[in-house]
């Protein structure tokens, strides 16, 4: 618990408020060193993705009308507006673009910055595919209601549609409901995205989840600097964390039109969530989320900093993730030639969110909060 309490305050002194006055997407591509790192606009020569794959970001909601992100929003296409009628018959009246799970209506939007933050990284990498927005956390809640959320919002996610769950976020509880859950997204092929988690820890002593459950659906990210050296936040762990990516310093949008900064395993995660949608564009006949996880993890850079620290030593690169079509990957995950391809420089970035109720988050803490709460340095 001790470590958790350390975790609120890292967050708590790492958050600063900031904001840019410009909305471009140029703007983004110079800022945020992550998508040059990993060949984004490279791959776009081959694919950025398509409105038909559906990512369900299940986090602290969005601005669904930042200018960046307001094209990206999924349209549940059952579902009347704004009509005051269930007519598709999911439970959810007016569900147009997702679900607050927290209020209990259908504007997940977005008070903490931290779910803007990370849909501006997918739009960043895949700028094409929708965003199903599903509000899960909190800051007021103890884990039991946090969790609860998070089992819904997988839940809605499996039943509407989606084929990739962004969760970046997390706790050191173990929760069977939450398991089930993501096996069901497992039997109707979804990939689930989960942050390795910032608690500087080797997952594989210590299980940090959603992102340790054994399966094969779910693909833990850890985070890296610049230098693709590990950030010194990130769990790791060579049997629970199959990927590094960009996490350190990430430029991507905010609340009220802004952007800024933040840090952490929850910005990798969601680099690692925007290739595996331009590659579902790029591998349409792969239904199979474990060998889509096996390409990805077989595409990225062979990085030494990251033995003893992931399973597969690699860091993620978009355009090799892209080009890895019809390549055989070996029982390890990795391709006959990746070890003969020149690494490239990946990753770096750092930390900033809007006003964030961090008092509330620390207030939490307690022997008995085991809270899911985003992965967030």
């Amino acid at each position: 618990m001790k470590m958790l309490l350390i975790f609120f305050l890292l967050l708590a002194f790492t958050i600063n408020a900031f904001g840019i006055d410009t909305n471009t997407e140029k703007t983004i591509l110079d800022q945020n060193w992550g998508l040059k790192k990993i060949d984004v606009e490279k791959s776009w020569s081959i694919s950025q993705g398509n409105k038909k794959i559906i990512i369900a970001i299940i986090d602290t909601g969005m601005d669904m009308n930042h200018p960046e992100l307001k094209n990206n929003l999924w349209v549940n296409p059952k579902e009347i507006s704004d009509n005051g009628i269930d007519d598709d018959g999911n439970g959810f009246i007016d569900d147009i673009h997702g679900w607050n799970f927290v209020t209990e209506n259908n504007k997940p939007l977005d008070s903490q910055g931290h779910g803007t933050h990370i849909a501006g990284i997918i739009h960043g990498v895949a700028p094409k595919a929708s965003f199903m927005v599903l509000k899960y956390f909190d800051p007021k809640s103890l884990s039991d209601k946090n969790i609860t959320n998070t089992v819904r919002a997988i839940d809605y996610a499996v039943n509407n549609g989606a084929q990739i769950i962004n969760y970046s976020g997390g706790g050191f509880g173990k929760n069977p409901l939450e398991e089930m859950a993501i096996k069901r997204a497992k039997d109707k092929n979804i990939l689930f995205v989960a942050a390795a988690g910032n608690e500087a820890t080797n997952s594989d002593k210590n299980s940090f989840y959603p992102a340790s459950y054994d399966l094969s659906n779910i693909i833990s990210v850890a985070s890296l600097t610049q230098e693709s050296d590990l950030v010194e936040s990130s769990n790791f762990g060579i049997e629970t964390v199959d990927i590094a990516a960009p996490g350190k310093n990430i430029f991507s949008t905010l609340p009220g039109g802004r952007y800024g900064f933040m840090t952490g395993t929850s910005q990798a995660t969601a680099f690692a969530t925007g290739v595996l949608a331009i590659m579902m564009t790029v591998y349409p006949d792969i239904h199979n989320t474990e060998k889509l996880i096996q390409y990805l993890v077989s595409a990225g850079s062979i990085e030494e900093n990251l033995n003893g620290k992931t399973k597969y030593k690699t860091k993620l690169n978009s355009y090799r993730a892209l080009a890895m079509k019809g390549k055989e990957v070996d029982a390890n995950g990795l391709s006959a030639e990746n070890t003969k391809q020149i690494n490239a420089d990946i990753f770096s970035s750092e930390s900033s969110i809007l006003d964030a109720n961090l008092d509330s988050l620390i207030k939490n803490t307690n022997t008995k909060n085991r809270m899911r709460i985003p992965a967030q340095q």
